[in-house]
């Protein structure tokens, strides 16, 4: 069991119920959350005074592809980006482990979502830190640095988030917390379902064995990076629907806190002018 620390923004117990309440009701008020979603876009776009930066980590399975398709549906296109960080490049590696995701940071009045992050470094890469082998770092020299290396990155993910945020960044960091069993459930219906073998790979089930392993990394970077500035919401996937709901209620209310409005238009004093020239024209 993760045990959070006082950042560490637990909405519900890991194994809740899956039905909170019935579908079509969750269905409703999903669907009304994603249009408030939209109608606070377009004033977040045009005020152009914060950026939001949306970051979504979780197992395998967990649904952070169909989550980020769902809440975002109707906001418009130009409004905001989506990226998935997987295995880096040659480029990438021969840069700073922050560097990838840092040249696509959403600018002033744009949403950027991160499917998966910088986190990874602390998450997969410490689960298998024979992966460290490619990045060619000059201060790690044995097994007995990785403790002090884990803790280096939660303190530069810290920093680097604190930058972001005092330069107008709004950041909300979700954690999909599926269950184990659950997951099981997830791969059996793929594995079933040709439709969607394509979303299976037999390294999905060398991952699960690991579970334990990654349950731990967890722990500690929700529990060393969840700031007041970029805190860590932990969601309960077993139920989709409700998990959505949550996740959309939440960037809802941040986005209302925020105080938007459209900006003041210049020169509106002249505005009857220019309407008389309009309807003058033949």
């Amino acid at each position: 069991m993760i045990q959070p620390d006082s950042n560490f923004i637990v909405l519900n117990a890991p194994n809740a119920p899956k039905k909170i309440a019935n579908d079509k009701k969750l269905k409703k008020k999903l669907a009304k959350l994603t249009q408030q979603f939209s109608k606070l876009q377009r004033k977040f776009y045009a005020q152009d005074q914060h950026s939001l930066l949306l970051i979504f980590q979780a197992m395998d399975a967990a649904g952070k592809d169909s989550t980020i398709r769902t809440i975002t549906q109707g906001v418009n296109p130009a409004g905001f980006q989506v990226f998935s960080f997987k295995q880096p490049s040659k480029q990438e590696l021969d840069h700073d482990f922050l560097w990838r995701s840092a040249t696509r940071l959403p600018e002033r009045g744009r949403i950027g979502i991160f499917n998966r992050s910088y986190y990874e470094e602390t998450l997969v890469v410490r689960v298998h830190p024979e992966f460290l082998d490619g990045q060619r770092l000059p201060a790690l020299q044995k097994e007995t640095d990785l403790d002090a290396l884990w803790a280096e990155r939660f303190e530069s993910i810290v920093e680097h988030e604190r930058h972001l945020s005092r330069n107008g960044t709004v950041i909300m960091k979700f954690w999909l917390n599926v269950s184990k069993k659950e997951q099981k459930n997830r791969f059996l219906e793929r594995l079933n379902n040709p439709k969607k073998y394509w979303k299976f790979s037999g390294n999905d089930l060398k991952e699960r064995k690991l579970w334990d392993k990654y349950m731990h990394a967890y722990e500690e970077m929700l529990n060393a990076t969840s700031t007041e500035f970029a805190p860590w919401y932990a969601i309960p996937a077993d139920n989709k629907l409700a998990m959505r709901c949550e996740i959309a209620q939440l960037i809802v209310d941040k986005l209302k806190s925020l105080d938007l409005a459209y900006p003041q238009a210049e020169n509106v004093d002249q505005f009857e002018q220019y309407k008389a020239q309009l309807l003058a024209e033949k």
